[in-house]
């Protein structure tokens, strides 16, 4: 028998579920679980991914330059503070990677990215979840689970699958309170669905210990070319620089985000539409007799009677070429996540959910 062993708290890891991608049985599907843009990719980034085609036998930058002073110039921040990686999933293990280890702790909250705990147990860590009121992240929860251990908390905002967020002033609260030998990770991943929110930029510059992380994921409709980027402080950035795989982003990924950050026209249609219809999908599933939180994301957390009403929901959603996202794996059972889709897919999702209630009643 082979004495080949892991590290410990590889073993320990859940592989991570990805939102599912088809029905058997079933031929046309509109999928409504990853939380994707329904408009894709800007027309500038398909333009910038054809265009680097002829150059695919040459190596990367391996600095980003170019993209981070891109994003530093569309929301205001110092390329210099900026960090890329391969979705912002890359910066959080860089963060983990760098500043957990044995011995350590890192806080989550129980509705928070199922990732994080993964992230943790991958640096040899110990994941601490921590209790949410009422689907939102409770500061004080937090701060009373810390420990002499404890090097990082990540905090989602807003949040992933609740769609809530909690207010700066709060974050300032914990950012405070925290000891000064750990890093408070903000995940902003759909901080560009709320209006006017910098995703914790200003933390940052006020705190030393807070690291702030974006995606080009979402919004932009970039999930295919996984970019990511982090914010912090220069000596923080430094740390992660020396953990970052030198080409650890095609020419092709760089050259489809930088597109993409520089088309605000095409960003603006998107927030505007998903704006509009995420409110009218929660109206609508309202009066069906199915309620969510105000959203501050591209998705809502539809919330059934229980587990078994949500699961019967889904499986007749199913049926009818629509899929969501279960979320029992997340501590929400009696929930479904539904992306905002395109107008005619959150017609037929009102029109499916409404026949399901009908057949139930």
């Amino acid at each position: 028998m082979t004495k080949i062993t892991p590290q410990p708290g590889i073993m320990d890891i859940a592989l991570y579920q990805g939102g599912q991608s088809h029905v058997a049985g079933v031929e046309h599907v509109i999928k409504l679980s990853s939380n994707e843009n329904p408009f894709g990719p800007s027309p500038k980034a398909i333009e910038a991914v054809r265009d680097s085609a002829a150059s695919l036998h040459r190596y990367p930058s391996t600095d980003h330059a170019s993209l981070r002073a891109a994003i530093g110039a569309r929301h205001g921040l110092d390329p210099a503070r900026i960090i890329c990686g391969v979705g912002s999933d890359e910066v959080l293990q860089f963060v983990a990677q760098a500043y957990a280890g044995p011995g350590g702790e890192v806080i989550y909250t129980e509705h928070g990215f199922s990732m994080y705990p993964i992230i943790a147990r991958m640096a040899g860590a110990t994941p601490v979840m921590v209790a949410e009121r009422d689907r939102k992240v409770d500061v004080d929860a937090i701060l009373a689970a810390v420990t002499g251990q404890t090097r990082i908390v990540f905090v989602t905002n807003p949040g992933n699958p609740t769609s809530t967020m909690i207010p700066n002033d709060e974050l300032e609260r914990l950012a405070l309170g925290l000891p000064d030998t750990c890093l408070m990770v903000l995940d902003g991943a759909y901080a560009e669905f709320v209006e006017a929110f910098d995703g914790g930029a200003s933390l940052v510059d006020a705190h030393e210990n807070v690291i702030m992380t974006r995606t080009f994921s979402k919004v932009y409709g970039l999930g295919g070319m996984r970019v990511g980027w982090g914010y912090a402080h220069r000596p923080i950035i430094d740390v992660l620089n020396r953990v970052r795989q030198p080409f650890n982003l095609s020419m092709t990924a760089l050259a489809a985000a930088e597109a993409a950050v520089n088309d605000v026209e095409f960003l603006t249609f998107c927030q505007a539409e998903n704006a509009r219809l995420r409110v009218w999908l929660a109206d609508q599933l309202a009066k069906a007799g199915v309620p969510s939180d105000p959203s501050c994301t591209n998705f809502i957390l539809a919330r059934f009677a229980d587990r078994a009403e949500a699961e019967a929901c889904d499986d007749y959603l199913k049926t009818q070429g629509l899929i969501v996202r279960r979320v029992a794996g997340y501590n929400l059972p009696n929930a479904l996540r539904i992306t905002v889709g395109d107008e005619e897919a959150c017609r037929c999702v009102v029109a499916a959910i409404n026949a399901f209630k009908e057949g139930a009643a």
